[in-house]
This record gives C-alpha cells, sequence and structure tokens, in this order.
C-alpha cells in the first residue's frame, strides 16, 4: 500500500499513530504531498479528486480518502477492533468526530492567518474556531475521562492526535487551563511509542 502524507498533518498523523499500534507500520510506503485549498497537492487527482492527504492506494480497490475512513479500513485489516462493537461503538465514533471537529477547527485558524490577505482577515471568525476546540477539550474534560482512560480505541488515538495538533499550532492559547485532568491524560498518552514515532517536526 502506499500513504500519501503530510509530516504535519493531524489527519495523517492518525493514520499513521494506528499503523504503528497495529503492526502495519512496515505494510505502507510513504509518499510526501501536501498543499493547501489555495494550491492543491499535485499528482492525487486520479486516485483523490479532492486532492487531500491522507490517500491510501490499495492494490484490491480504490484510493481511499478521509482519515475516518482510511482508519476504519486498517483497523478491520489488521482485526485490531480499535473500533469496539455494541454501546462502546457509538462513544468512539462520538469522540472520533470531536476530535476532527477540533482538528478543523484548529486548521481554519492557520488558514485565515496563512492564506487569507491580511486586509481581510476576521479576528471574530478566528475566535469562533477556537471556541469549538475550548468547548471541545472543556466536554472531554467533564464526559470522556473515564473513556479515554480505558482500552485503547480510535477514540483515543483521534483525541491524542488533535490535542498535539492544537498543542503545536496553537499552544500559546493555553488549552490546558481548567482542564486538568485531560491534561494529564494527555501527558501520558503523548508518551506512547506510537505518538513519539509520529510527532510533527518543530518549526
Amino acid at each position: 500500500m502506499k500513504l500519501h502524507y503530510s509530516p504535519t498533518s493531524p489527519y495523517v498523523r492518525k493514520v499513521m499513530v494506528l499503523l504503528h499500534e497495529t503492526g502495519q507500520i512496515a505494510d505502507v510506503t510513504l509518499h510526501e504531498a501536501s498543499g493547501t485549498p489555495l494550491n492543491p497537492a499535485e499528482g492525487l487527482e486520479a486516485s483523490n479528486p479532492l486532492t487531500k492527504v491522507p490517500a491510501l492506494e490499495r492494490d484490491d480497490g480504490p484510493t481511499l480518502y478521509d482519515s475516518r475512513v482510511i482508519c476504519a479500513y486498517l483497523d478491520d485489516r489488521a482485526t485490531a477492533r480499535l473500533y469496539p462493537s455494541g454501546p462502546a461503538r457509538w462513544e468512539t465514533l462520538t469522540l472520533e468526530a470531536t476530535a476532527d471537529g477540533m482538528l478543523d477547527a484548529a486548521l481554519l485558524m492557520i488558514y485565515e492567518n496563512r492564506l487569507r490577505p491580511e486586509d481581510k482577515r476576521l479576528e471574530s471568525w478566528v475566535e469562533g474556531q477556537w471556541g469549538k476546540i475550548a468547548r471541545a477539550c472543556s466536554a472531554l474534560e467533564s464526559r470522556w475521562i473515564s473513556h479515554l482512560s480505558g482500552p485503547l480505541d480510535m477514540g483515543q488515538i483521534a483525541v491524542g492526535c488533535a490535542l498535539g495538533y492544537v498543542e503545536f499550532r496553537h499552544g500559546a492559547r493555553g488549552w490546558r487551563n481548567g482542564n486538568p485532568a485531560l491534561a494529564a491524560w494527555f501527558e501520558e498518552f503523548d508518551s506512547r511509542a506510537s505518538m513519539r514515532a509520529t510527532a510533527p517536526p518543530a518549526g
């Protein structure tokens, strides 16, 4: 399999952490391909019309894209059960959706400052995106710590990668403030070998 990736993409990191945790990292070759909404990644048009990473080329079917689709496929391939059955499945999927929503908001904040001309930037819109992240952190703190502290699943991986990206790009905003249990959980989760191996490059 070939994984189109960017070393700083948090969506890619979700896939990479899963690959490490399920022993599948040797089954993929990596092809760096990154872009922005204004400058799409080159070479992905034929396999992924959205020209976004991650995208997973397979020998036995069409290219998969969207990190949630790829993670579900790789989990099934390894029979890892990181997406559990029964009621716990819906909690795991909700956690993954929450984490991806945090990533969406964090990335939109980056795009606003990097891609939009300075005289057209809207600070209130940026703060609105941050509000989503802050509310998600509060919800994780008050509602989801017991799940996060349980057996490893895709919800934990997604939340760990989301918090890692918020720390990487928006650490000065202090997401840990008021969320001591979540901060403690993240410190422990971030020390996993799979997280250390997939940390974004500094700078």
